[in-house]
């Protein structure tokens, strides 16, 4: 017997090709494989192959309570570092048995709100949550039911959980003493707006402290992308400035270096002698002249990370903890300073 295209199979149809009970079949598809012998296990397998059988596992997940998912809910998926980090949480929940189901929330804080609920009807076993507002008291309430959560990259307040992502007072000091050392002494830090992200406060305080430190002259534009005339026009009055040779244009990420190179190449700026450094290493980095350096981030590490976490948090005493990854400087020719 073979199912139709349009027709799904049912459990008591493999039973019966297999010449097994339905309780055996339950059981081969549940968490008791081991009590059937490897004969009856290897006839349950056949006959689900043969008729294109698939276990439904949200009914499987009612009945059990364990759906075997893993939910992650991201701010914004056309985002390259959240797409990087997806990947690195996707294998390792794989590698745990689990699988994975992304929302998006298009940094919408309505839509987040429905869609952790969303997740929550799912009955996922875990939650890696990259905030686009403000949910602690629906998070909160996730984790007093006993559902693992992990914060990715950015933080809340009120959320009594773990913490993964970037090491941003880190990645700043690396990219000022950096840009020190090749000369560069005046420096225009880029970024979208701080107030929706608790890294990008991180990372801007942590600029502009660096630079009184350091002695150098740091300026701050923080805008929507969106607003691309404002965009160029601190960047040009930036380039209008002093000394070519002592300034560099400091990027908070991938989005935000993409819409600077194209400014500064279109302005005429000779990138090393204006200097570029962009935090999130993306493909097209090598490939503009001379090269873009970046601070890569450990993606797949931080998405692996993330999954260890929730794997920990099950233990219903696991203390919620901070893992804050170093970057990496990939020094390319937009920051070889060719008037030192």
């Amino acid at each position: 017997m073979t199912a139709t295209p349009h027709q799904r199979s049912t459990i008591l149809e493999v039973a019966r090709e297999a010449g097994a009970s339905k309780t055996s079949v339950s059981r081969y598809f549940g968490d008791e494989r081991e009590r059937l012998s490897p004969g009856m296990q290897t006839r349950i397998a056949t006959a689900a192959q043969r008729l294109g059988y698939r276990p439904n596992q949200m009914a499987r997940s009612l009945k059990g309570g364990h759906s075997r998912l893993v939910g992650m809910l991201v701010a914004d998926i056309r985002n390259p570092f959240t797409v990087a980090v997806m990947h690195g949480v996707e294998q390792a929940c794989q590698a745990h048995g689990y699988s994975l189901m992304v929302c998006n929330t298009d940094n919408d804080a309505a839509r987040e709100s429905a869609l952790l609920a969303l997740l929550a009807s799912y009955r996922v076993e875990g939650l890696i949550i990259n905030a686009a507002g403000s949910p602690d008291q629906q998070l909160q309430t996730l984790v007093d039911q006993g559902t693992p959560l992990v914060l990715l990259d950015r933080e809340l307040g009120r959320t009594e959980a773990s913490v993964v992502g970037l090491d941003n007072a880190l990645a700043i000091d690396m990219a000022l003493d950096h840009l020190q050392a090749q000369g560069y002494r005046r420096l225009l830090y880029l970024s979208e707006p701080p107030e929706q992200a608790s890294p990008r406060h991180v990372r801007l305080a942590r600029f502009q402290h660096g630079c009184e430190a350091r002695g150098l002259t740091g300026h701050a534009h923080d805008q929507s992308l969106e607003d691309t005339e404002a965009l160029s026009q601190a960047i040009r009055h930036f380039l209008t400035e002093g000394d070519s040779g002592q300034k560099a244009v400091l990027c908070a990420n991938g989005n935000v270096t993409l819409a600077a190179t194209r400014i500064l190449l279109a302005s005429g700026a000779r990138l090393g002698e204006t200097g570029l450094l962009g935090i999130d290493e993306l493909d097209w980095c090598e490939l503009v002249a001379p090269g873009i350096s970046t601070l890569a981030q450990p993606t797949d590490a931080i998405g692996r990370s993330a999954v260890a976490c929730l794997m920990r948090s099950q233990d219903n005493d696991a203390t919620p903890t901070r893992h804050r990854h170093a970057p990496t400087l990939i020094m390319r020719g937009s920051t070889r300073n060719t008037r030192p």
